[in-house]
């Protein structure tokens, strides 16, 4: 019997690899104000068998904001920043339903379960997807998400260290959302991905004089219509390069 079977037969946890011991460093350095960005083992997604890993938190209007990806750039960011576009994908589907949604062959996944996500997706290298909602008690309050552009599931030893990196970030996320906010001692590195896209929104909701959320809205529905990524528009808007009349025709 494979290893990762005879672990999930008898129950037994064994020991931290040497891999996961590194990335579990981002638990004492969340205890120690320190963010992931600057403790957690490079490579870590190819460390735990994916491509790719997002870290979201849930914002208190219920809207998930990106704050650390494996790599920085690249696939990860770009399907998340997707989603979040579309109002579709896993990332929101565990954030929504605070359990984790899978999918190891998206090419071959039901058209209705994410109608919107999944074929933008099929333009991307993505071909498989985990989102593991990050929860304390019966609130979730974010997301890791991991993706991969080979088809398949995890083993059981990636989804334990999988598992044990999402608690650490969890942790990581209670330091940060229990800061005060008059504390000025260090940060935990976190930033939001889409900050431009917050400055983008409340400009354009002054310019119009409509609720901040219908001007998300607007903004999200012109760059699903012109296959523009949400951060480049948001960043043409600021820069005065598009007027804010051209959302007022936006539905």
């Amino acid at each position: 019997m494979p290893r990762d079977d005879r672990d999930a037969a008898s129950g037994d946890v064994s020991p931290p690899h040497d891999d996961l011991t590194e990335l579990l460093r981002v638990y004492q350095s969340a205890r120690n104000g320190h963010g992931p960005d600057h403790t957690v083992a490079p490579q870590a997604a190819r460390r735990l068998g994916l491509d790719a890993l997002t870290l979201n938190m849930l914002a208190p209007d219920g809207h998930l904001e990106l704050l650390w990806c494996d790599p920085a750039e690249g696939l990860g960011p770009e399907l998340d920043n997707l989603q979040y576009t579309l109002g579709d994908g896993p990332t929101l589907e565990a954030a929504r339903h605070g359990h984790t949604v899978t999918e190891p062959d998206l090419p071959a996944a039901d058209p209705a379960r994410w109608p919107l996500f999944l074929p933008a997706a099929a333009r991307s290298p993505l071909r498989a997807v985990i989102a593991t909602s990050l929860r304390l008690g019966a609130a979730t309050i974010g997301v890791l998400t991991g993706y991969r552009t080979t088809p398949g599931p995890l083993t059981t030893t990636q989804l334990r260290d999988l598992d044990r990196l999402g608690h650490t970030l969890l942790n990581l996320l209670h330091t940060e959302l229990t800061k005060p906010p008059d504390d000025t001692g260090p940060g935990t590195g976190l930033r939001l991905y889409r900050a431009e896209v917050h400055q983008a929104t409340g400009f354009l909701a002054e310019q119009l004089g409509i609720p901040m959320g219908q001007a998300l809205l607007r903004l999200r529905a012109h760059a699903a219509a012109h296959d523009q990524p949400l951060t480049d528009l948001a960043h043409t808007l600021l820069a005065r390069r598009l007027p804010p009349d051209t959302f007022n025709s936006a539905k």
